[in-house]
């Protein structure tokens, strides 16, 4: 299908796009806006990175664009544009036909496409396989050929054309299926879920980076928990998180209101963290309890579980290929999360806490409580959690090692008449604990005056 696009919605597209329409048209070539920018225009949201198609060779789109890089076998050329002060990546290729997929991930061979609709029925879904671009009387067209207007419309996730022959050719357009259906709120269509269904299994043919990138896009999303749930009713959660199915069904004692399964999701839904690191912990953050279950009913505990789950989020982390960074986090958060809440805490109590976690994480892990919390059927927050996040911030105002008082070994030397030496530590550490236990101001002058009272 061909049709004019609405003026209004002409209007929404970034000036540069018909920069670029007009230097194609200028030299006879065909060109389009395909994929995501589409798909958002016609969504009524902002556009972002957008991707063109065109028949022009690589070595055309250059001479067209000759700032422009071109360093891949799959005919993408890449063209930094200058949007006010900032600079945007567009992407431009050439259309494409692809045969044989024999890893399941990319196509053995690949040739120059002669037509738009060659270019379009390769791609894996519809609302990813309309285009926009210019005629000659101006106005611009959109192309549809596959039904993606109608299924936006719908709120439906659909393959292109035979969704086996799609997911065979890249499995981790399963993955992105479900990506785009947690993001958009949409449904995956019945005879495309299937297919991911029985195709789940050829998701071990692809890298655990590129499976990590999608789950946290799915994760990032606006429906993080209903993505999960469609890669568990999908059959690839198993490949992904394994160590989160036996959750499924575990019942929990006294105040939980769900089971393990149930209170993950939840809390994931709930959390308010936008970071998918942070939702990826609060997710698995009680994946060690089925390891550790005993009794049933009311006498049901878990004991040691965030001990068992920390091992179990290394091991994801590390599957999943994740930075040292962002493995320690992880792990920090599952590790941390029981934390105990008592205003009779003392000041010592606190300073190990945020030790342990981290003054980076504090804000983190308090979000995963909040979504832990509002996951068990619990209020957002107590007078006990609010008192504590108060006590966090008084705390970080004190010293929190010997490098925070107001002297130093240099001072200790000159007052005492020391030379460098262990005792320098010493008598160095023996402030700091007298200002920890508040019986000496953390004052330079009232240090100093300490200092020549201490006896050697």
């Amino acid at each position: 299908m061909r049709q004019t696009l609405p003026e209004e919605l002409a209007k929404k597209v970034p000036v540069p796009v018909f920069t670029i329409f007009e230097k194609f048209r200028q030299t006879g070539f065909e060109i389009y806006l395909v994929g995501g920018a589409v798909r958002d225009l016609l969504l009524n949201r902002e556009i972002h990175d957008a991707d063109f198609t065109t028949n022009a060779r690589p070595e055309e789109i250059q001479k067209i664009f000759p700032e422009s890089f071109y360093d891949n076998i799959f005919g993408t050329v890449r063209l930094m544009v200058k949007t006010g002060k900032d600079e945007e990546k567009y992407e431009i290729t050439t259309y494409r036909t692809e045969m044989g997929y024999t890893d399941k991930r990319r196509p053995d061979q690949i040739f120059w496409g002669k037509t738009l609709e060659d270019d379009l029925k390769r791609r894996e879904l519809t609302i990813n396989a309309m285009v926009i671009g210019p005629t000659r009387e101006q106005p611009l067209e959109l192309v549809d050929l596959f039904g993606g207007q109608e299924d936006l419309g719908k709120k439906i996730i659909r393959a292109v054309g035979n969704p086996d022959e799609r997911f065979s050719e890249d499995a981790l357009r399963m993955m992105r299926a479900i990506r785009f259906a947690s993001q958009l709120g949409f449904a995956i269509e019945p005879k495309t879920f299937a297919a991911i269904q029985k195709n789940a299994k050829l998701i071990k043919f692809i890298s655990w980076e590129r499976i990590r990138d999608e789950l946290l896009g799915i994760l990032a999303s606006d429906f993080p928990s209903d993505g999960i749930t469609l890669l568990y009713s999908a059959c690839l959660l198993e490949y992904i998180l394994p160590e989160l199915i036996p959750a499924y069904g575990v019942a929990q004692a006294k105040h939980h209101i769900y089971d393990v399964w149930t209170h993950s999701l939840m809390s994931l839904k709930s959390t308010p963290s936008q970071d998918p690191l942070v939702r990826l912990a609060t997710l698995i953050h009680d994946i060690g309890k089925p390891v550790v279950a005993k009794g049933i009913g009311e006498a049901r505990t878990f004991h040691n579980h965030e001990v068992v789950g920390a091992h179990l989020a290394e091991k994801i982390a590390r599957r999943l290929k994740f930075s040292k960074k962002d493995e320690e986090k992880l792990v920090t958060l599952v590790r941390r999360h029981q934390f105990t809440v008592d205003e009779r805490q003392t000041d010592a109590a606190i300073r190990r806490f945020i030790r342990n976690v981290g003054k980076e994480n504090l804000a983190d892990i308090l979000a995963l409580r909040i979504g832990d919390r509002l996951g068990g059927g619990a209020k957002e927050t107590s007078w006990r959690l609010e008192k504590f996040k108060k006590r966090l911030e008084e705390v970080q105002k004190q010293p929190f090692t010997v490098a925070d008082i107001k002297v130093n070994g240099f001072d200790v030397m000159k007052i005492l008449g020391l030379k460098p030496g262990p005792e320098i530590g010493k008598i160095l550490n023996r402030l700091f604990e007298e200002v920890v236990e508040k019986k000496t101001p953390n004052e330079r002058e009232a240090l100093l005056k300490r200092l020549k009272e201490i006896k050697l």
